[in-house]
């Protein structure tokens, strides 16, 4: 599938969200690594052998006495270690260096100040990074210099001989120079770039056909670009053998089904098996309030839906578009990362479904992704449509899920998104949605007091979805979208603008 490669980057990962990010960065640069644990042993490592280990971010604090630690004879092999955010810290606290719970935690943009370093070769002195902490490096050990600060006058990175350690993530796109900074790394390693990915389409379609061999493959499809490029895949691979299947879960946005349906069979060639399952949806959720039980019912029921069809039709394979965020944000990655959201489709199965999992696009992010869905000749309706969760408007409704509510909302989101396109700003944002709150507020209309709902507008800029900024959406752009709500959706009397950031924040509110 790949070509041979000569030098490998040995990544340790402490659980940091972050985690493939550094790999992905790395396939860029055309270096070949390895994510581990961090209970690896040496004998592993040596019989890599390694040409440098980085050492990844985490949410432990390392004072704790079952966070994860190292074998410190890491350090003697005599390769350069890079550490990054828990990382560094580690580093600092296996040195006999001190860390602190910081009074300023950072996260977010913010701007440091860079000194001499072979890590910072031709990077300015002063550039904006990307910090997601609460623990810093106090003290720096015996032997460690510090060669940069934070505008809170917090070390932000600390180097010995070929030791480095950050305490912000280059591997994220809002850190300036942040691949820069990864390549000086390659270099110091001394790492040849020889790791060229053949054309992961064909690999893909091999991979499908070699673990399903003649088997039936049901494919639930949401008309996102991740289950449009599962099932094309798989019709490439399978051909009459699978099964495309779209749910009318009853949390869908306005005219959603339609559009699907009719995208997939006039512009992809293929028929969905469409299955009305409204009032089982529905029925379940009634009375849940929990973000996490709302989507654990709803994967659980996804599966219901697909095992009666797969007894049907003899059906021993469920492909599923899961992406890497996926599995990271449901805590199911192989490293100690912590559970953020359960995603339907990772951590919302159930432990008795019949079907064996298969998921192609497991190890991919959705840019890449994207890039699949335009080799492959997904038309742009689908390509650059926004992310659309599988639990749907269910999580855009904080609290419980009423018919009532489900209608604002689909209403409100409609307008939003369709003066988004109008204003040709649709395709400038990664993603726009509108958040039914559990509030209501005082207003007044045609001189009467109202006590009505409020809506939340949100709207983020962003690459692969691990990292997102609130988009700068023009003030009299926002006033005209909330005055149209207000005025034409019933029961809603106040919008608001989430200007949030990710991290500290998600991009959907539940």
């Amino acid at each position: 599938m790949l070509k041979n490669y000569k030098d490998t980057i040995l990544i340790i990962d402490f659980g940091s969200q972050y985690t493939h990010l550094i790999k992905r960065r790395l396939r860029e640069l055309e270096v070949h690594s390895i994510i581990v644990p961090p209970d690896i042993s040496m004998e592993e490592i040596l019989s890599l052998p390694p040409k440098g280990i980085i050492l990844s971010g985490g949410p432990e604090s390392v004072y704790e006495p079952d966070s994860p630690k190292i074998d410190r004879a890491i350090f003697s092999l005599n390769i350069p270690v890079l550490g990054i955010c828990y990382g560094l810290q580690l580093i600092a606290f296996l040195f006999g260096g001190r860390t602190k719970r910081s009074k300023n935690r950072e996260y977010g943009r913010n701007k440091i100040f860079l000194k001499e370093s072979k890590l910072f070769k031709g990077i300015p002195e002063k550039i904006t990074v990307w910090m997601s902490h609460g623990d810093s490096v106090e003290l720096p050990p015996d032997g460690f210099h510090t060669t940069s600060v934070s505008e809170n006058n917090i070390i932000a990175s600390i180097e010995k001989d070929n030791i480095f350690g950050l305490q912000f993530h280059p591997e994220v796109n809002h850190t300036e120079y942040g691949k820069k900074i990864l390549d000086n790394f390659l270099n110091i390693c001394k790492c040849k770039r020889d790791w060229v990915e053949k054309d992961i389409i064909e690999e893909k379609i091999e991979e499908i056909k070699k673990i399903v061999g003649n088997e039936k493959v049901i494919v639930g499809v949401s008309g996102g670009v991740d289950s449009t490029v599962v099932a094309i895949l798989l019709k490439k691979g399978i051909g009459k053998n699978l099964i495309p299947v779209f749910v009318d879960t009853g949390l869908l946005r306005k005219n959603e089904k339609e559009e699907i349906i009719n995208s997939f069979k006039e512009k992809l060639n293929i028929d969905l098996i469409s299955v009305d399952a409204k009032e089982r949806f529905l029925n379940r959720l009634k009375g849940v309030v929990d973000p996490e039980e709302k989507r654990k019912i709803i994967g659980e029921e996804f599966i219901r839906v697909f095992e009666e069809i797969g007894k049907k039709h003899k059906v021993k394979y469920l492909a599923q578009g899961t992406l890497y965020t996926d599995v990271i944000e449901s805590g199911v990655s192989k490293g100690p990362s912590k559970t953020i959201k359960t995603h339907h489709n990772v951590g919302g199965i159930p432990k008795d479904i019949s079907f064996k999992i298969i998921e192609p696009l497991r190890d991919l992010f959705k840019d890449e992704v994207r890039a699949l869905a335009r080799k492959l000749g997904v038309p742009d309706e689908i390509l650059m449509r926004h992310p659309f969760p599988g639990p749907g408007l269910s999580i855009r409704i904080i609290g419980e899920i009423t018919e009532e509510k489900l209608k604002i909302l689909r209403e409100a989101d409609y307008i939003f998104i369709q003066e988004l396109k109008r204003e040709g700003l649709y395709h400038k944002v990664w993603q726009a949605f509108c958040v039914l709150l559990p509030v209501k507020t005082v207003g007044v209309m045609g001189d009467r007091r109202t006590y009505e709902y409020t809506v939340v507008l949100r709207a983020v800029e962003s690459r692969d979805g691990m990292t997102a900024d609130s988009s700068n959406l023009p003030l009299s752009f926002l006033k005209k979208v909330a005055s149209r709500i207000i005025n034409e959706v019933e029961g809603v009397n106040r919008v608001v603008y989430d200007l949030s950031s990710k991290p500290p924040s998600t991009i959907e509110w539940e």
